[in-house]
């Protein structure tokens, strides 16, 4: 709880200080190397106080390298060592790589493909299109997939990303050109990547799997920056369809084999740390330079799952609307990630750990190079950005940011504060507030269904523990973190979007 002055907030042995506005610091102390800042509004911030969340924020700040502050967006919650929400700037060649501080879903992110759909053109047909993409998109846990495929193909795919997808008729060239990183990280290594990681893709490329991954067919409600949603071509009444999941059993076998190997070998600095699952390896180590090529292989994998899920979406559509997606204006909007360590160039302070020095003038910084962990947050670079796809240079990078299955979703643009505030960086989504295991306990699948169809929402899914896992009052207000993010100036609202139809595993 808050102190009666306000400028400070009490959360166990957590104080964190008001810097400004929905901006709150954990004075660097003990064996913190920088300190650590939260973003978020007071509602927000006693919702992310509720769990480990500050505490594993705080441990953070003890890893080797980190730049600046480490940060907690305000969707965020408690993680593995990592808080989801977590964003750290770790040096590249004084630092270290943690594979907890990436997760276990490498490259879990989102896309949104657009379509020249309205509304009044969907109404009447929900549960008609709902069981078309629930029977043609695989989802749930195990394998299956739009391509079963072999051992050969995994390594195609982790070697060249949506490249293969162009090249195999998965994709056109327009989609590789509105995806982060064009869809492919070519210091990727499918040799660092292990058999059982392999097997374990193979049979599940194009696919949901379960959990909080799902396809949503949703209306565009309200636009915001008009310029710069006609720049993205949105418009109200709009149909949209969301895409989010990752790279499955796949990068969950390469965090596990990664975060194995290195608490093995790097004893001696996991020792240092306060908590192991922040297990890391040293920047020029061996096994440093082995997960990164192995992480954007994972990468390249889950930018593939994707494409093929919004290729299934598109024959889906031409079916039940009798057209071809080209004339329904199926286009990808964006793809972009928000479980990744990247090497990117950031400005920070020539002061201990990056701070600045001297009042933090031009002078005393410099540019560096970074593993920048984004654990549960997405890039979010501003119009000018070199890294941001032409189309949009001028706009700024489109974000995508889910809510629950019973509230809005968001479009933003990177905002112009992110490079400076947070590694050009926002918020993910809405960020649970409830366990999975305590919201079985307190929903039933079956009325969270029949609520959500009082709403004209129709959900389908492999099981009801599914729809209760993520019933809409598991989670934060999406509204509230994303009026944080566009006050801040790190992602600037562009347009709303509500469920029509959702599909999970």
């Amino acid at each position: 709880m808050t102190t009666n002055d306000a400028e400070t907030y009490e959360a166990g042995d957590v104080t964190l200080r008001k810097v400004r506005e929905y901006v709150w610091e954990v004075p660097k102390e003990g064996d913190m190397r920088v300190p650590a800042r939260v973003l978020a509004s007071e509602t927000l911030l006693d919702q992310i106080a509720d769990d480990k969340t500050l505490e594993q924020l705080r441990n953070s700040t003890h890893l080797p390298g980190v730049r600046k502050y480490n940060l907690c967006m305000p969707d965020g919650h408690q993680g593995y060592g990592f808080p989801v929400g977590g964003v750290a700037g770790i040096d590249a060649e004084e630092g270290c790589i943690s594979p907890g501080a990436v997760g276990y879903d490498i490259n879990c992110g989102v896309r949104m493909m657009k379509t020249n759909l309205s509304y009044d053109d969907v109404q009447g047909r929900e549960e008609e299109l709902v069981d078309a993409l629930f029977a043609n998109i695989p989802s749930g846990l195990g394998g299956g997939g739009v391509v079963e495929g072999d051992i050969d193909t995994v390594e195609a795919i982790l070697d060249r990303g949506m490249e293969w997808a162009l090249e195999e008729g998965w994709a056109v060239e327009e989609d590789l050109a509105h995806c982060e990183d064009e869809g492919v990280r070519h210091d990727s290594d499918p040799a660092k990547v292990s058999q059982k990681a392999k097997d374990r893709g193979k049979n599940q490329i194009g696919s949901l799997g379960s959990g909080n991954h799902f396809l949503e067919v949703q209306r565009v409600t309200d636009t915001y920056l008009d310029v710069v949603a006609d720049a993205y071509g949105l418009e109200e009444d709009q149909i949209v369809v969301l895409i989010h999941c990752g790279s499955r059993g796949l990068g969950h076998q390469v965090c596990t084999d990664y975060l194995r190997d290195v608490e093995k070998a790097h004893a001696g600095l996991l020792s240092q740390l306060p908590d192991k699952e922040l297990a890391a390896a040293p920047a020029g180590s061996q096994l440093a330079e082995d997960y990164y090529d192995a992480m954007c292989a994972s990468i390249n994998f889950a930018w593939v799952n994707r494409q093929l899920i919004m290729h299934r979406t598109r024959q889906v559509f031409e079916k039940v609307f009798g057209s071809d997606w080209e004339s329904l204006g199926m286009d990808l909007l964006y793809d972009v990630a928000h479980n990744i360590a990247k090497k990117e160039t950031h400005t920070v302070g020539v002061g201990p750990e990056g701070r600045p020095a001297g009042g933090g003038k031009a002078a005393d910084t410099e540019e560096r190079e970074l593993y920048v962990h984004r654990k549960g947050a997405t890039r979010a670079f501003p119009a000018g950005h070199p890294e941001v796809p032409g189309a949009y240079l001028d706009m700024g990078q489109p974000i995508i940011i889910p809510g629950s299955m019973g509230a809005g979703s968001y479009v933003l643009r990177g905002g112009e504060e992110s490079m400076a505030e947070t590694f050009g960086s926002t918020a993910h989504g809405a960020g649970r507030t409830m366990s999975r295991t305590q919201a079985k306990k307190d929903y039933w699948g079956g009325d969270v269904q029949d609520e959500l169809e009082q709403e004209h929402i129709y959900v389908k899914a492999q099981s009801g523990a599914t729809v209760a896992e993520e019933a809409p009052g598991v989670y934060k207000d999406v509204d509230e973190v994303v009026r944080v993010s566009d006050a801040l100036g790190i992602g600037d609202k562009v347009a709303r979007t509500y469920p029509v139809c959702n599909i999970k595993g």
